[in-house]
This record gives structure tokens, C-alpha cells and sequence, in this order.
């Protein structure tokens, strides 16, 4: 079971995340002592959304097609309604979930991240939350959509909002330091 201080754990995203559903867990685990990068789908900068318009740009460490899902002990799937809708159509990044979840390592997808989940046909018999105007989604996929400050089923680590960021983060710690989850294969 690895400890947060010897964690690699990897964010993906496209432009238009929710700002502080990027950089709040980005900042976060890397205080608690983990190892943290950020991957784009080109490998270049991303910017934000704040709330109501753009936010900040955030450098990225590498591209979605470079990362590698054995390097690492988590991936962060952060929301905003831009970024997820982006992501899910991307192969690359598709194809990283995937490799993520088959590999019984931590998934944490907040707010509209869950999206790519169901994409991935991960929510079908799990407990996961989101934020509410994907809830039909999520039902629609097969989950059990709660509205909670945060999920956790196997492994899969879903919450609703910034709001939820600090329970959020304090799950991904905890399921990273449980180490690899038994459980069925994405689609």
C-alpha cells in the first residue's frame, strides 16, 4: 500500500476545468507529499474557468498520450462543464481512464467528471455522486447517484463540487494509501 509521501498521482484535463477542482487537489496532495503532474491532451498549457468567465492557465507536465497508467497511483478527473465534454470524445484520454480503472488504481472525478466514467461504463451497480445536472446521466449509466459531499465505491472516488473539495481530497489520500482495488473491468 503506497503512502501519500511516495504517491505519483496524475490530472487530466482540458481547457474549461472548474478552476479550483484543478489546482485545490493539485495543490493539496502535493502538500501532503505527493508526487503530482498535470496532462493536457497536447501537452500544453490549459486554462481554467472561474465560476462565471476564464480563469488561470496551468502549465502541463505531459501530454495524455505520454502518460503511462503504470507510473502512477491516481488519477484526478477534475470538472466544470468544458473540460469533461472535451475529454470524453478524446480517445487519448478515453483510453487512459480505462487503463486507470482495469488497473484497480484510485479514480477521483468531481462535478462533471464523472462524465468520463460513464463513458466508460464505470458507474454501472457503484454509489457515486456528481454535480446535480448530470445526476440523470449517472442514473442513466447504471450508478446509484447519491448527493453527498463524496463517493467512494471500490476505489472510484466521486463528490459534487468545489464545495466538497477538502472531503474529496481526504478520500483520494485515503483510497491512494489502500492501495489497488478489486473490481470489474471499463468497458
Amino acid at each position: 500500500m503506497p503512502n501519500i509521501h511516495d504517491a505519483r498521482i496524475l490530472v487530466i484535463s482540458a481547457n474549461g476545468f472548474e478552476q479550483a477542482e484543478l489546482t485545490v487537489p493539485r495543490d493539496k496532495l502535493k502538500s501532503a507529499g505527493a508526487r503530482v503532474e498535470v496532462a493536457s491532451p497536447d501537452g500544453k498549457p490549459i486554462r481554467g474557468w472561474d465560476k462565471t468567465d476564464w480563469g488561470d492557465t496551468v502549465p502541463a507536465d505531459l501530454a495524455i498520450p505520454a502518460a503511462r497508467v503504470e507510473d502512477y497511483d491516481a488519477l484526478v478527473i477534475p470538472g466544470g462543464q468544458i473540460n469533461p465534454d472535451l475529454l470524453r470524445v478524446n480517445d487519448d484520454a478515453m483510453k487512459l481512464v480505462r487503463g486507470f480503472l482495469d488497473s484497480g488504481r484510485t479514480v477521483a472525478a468531481i462535478c462533471h467528471g464523472p462524465w468520463l466514467l460513464v463513458e466508460a461504463d464505470a458507474v454501472r451497480g457503484r454509489t457515486v455522486t456528481s454535480y446535480k445536472s448530470i445526476r440523470t446521466d449517472v442514473k442513466n449509466a447504471g450508478g446509484n447517484w447519491v448527493d453527498r459531499e463524496v463517493a467512494t465505491d471500490q476505489g472510484i472516488v466521486t463528490s459534487r463540487s468545489p464545495a466538497d473539495l477538502d472531503a474529496f481530497v481526504a478520500k483520494i489520500i485515503e483510497e491512494v494509501g489502500e492501495g489497488r482495488h478489486e473490481r470489474r473491468k471499463a468497458a
